[in-house]
């Protein structure tokens, strides 16, 4: 690990095989275009802004991605399945009641975004900077994550009875995106746990109204 916490390469002779380099040389890349997002704002990220931060030439660049956006998209996406997987990983049926198991998704997708706030920032605010092939991206992500969270609710009989139980998976998880991401956008990504027990209220009270 260098000095920047990029996985770096041994010096000089090693036994890696070429497949094994190109992969560290991408995963450079991605936190590369990440960390140089973050502080400049996709629109003013230059390929060369990358390659500093990155340490790799220009060559290995476009030998891995075609553009800027190219590359974003991929940070953007291996961010996103990173997430997807500490949601999915938490709604797994366990034995566990689902509402004990998505108070666990919550809590662990929150944590997980406020580990890191270059990742966050790119994953939810620069996201919307990179053009309509991102547009598109970001609304499959998301609504990936609605069918996630819909798919573990339709266990308890309380959500199943609501008229439309979609629109209803659909609205907590666009909740949740809006109070993250102004969360975010105030530089306060380390104060997102406090968010899991309000999400958590309002859940327990749209299923039990009283």
């Amino acid at each position: 690990m260098d000095s920047d916490g990029f996985p770096s390469l041994p010096r000089g002779r090693h036994h890696l095989t070429r497949a094994q380099v190109s992969a560290s040389q991408r995963d450079r890349l991605l936190q590369g275009i990440t960390q140089a997002v973050a502080e400049n704002g996709y629109a003013r990220t230059s390929v060369a802004d990358v390659l500093k931060r990155a340490h790799v030439s220009r060559e290995t660049f476009y030998e891995h991605f075609a553009d800027k956006q190219a590359c974003f998209l991929a940070a953007y996406q291996a961010t996103a399945d990173r997430i997807a997987t500490v949601v999915r990983d938490a709604l797994k049926p366990t034995g566990e009641p689902v509402m004990r198991r998505l108070e666990h998704a919550v809590c662990d997708y929150l944590r997980e975004l406020s580990a890191d706030a270059s990742s966050a920032r790119m994953f939810l605010l620069e996201i919307y900077a990179a053009g309509p092939a991102a547009a598109v991206l970001r609304h499959t992500v998301h609504r990936g994550f609605i069918e996630l969270v819909d798919a573990a609710l339709m266990e308890d009989e309380r959500f199943r009875r609501l008229p439309d139980h979609e629109f209803a998976s659909t609205m907590l998880v666009g909740g949740v995106a809006s109070l993250v991401t102004g969360a975010v956008a105030m530089g306060q990504h380390a104060t997102l746990p406090k968010l899991c027990t309000p999400i958590l209220s309002y859940l327990a009270s749209l299923l039990d109204p009283g």
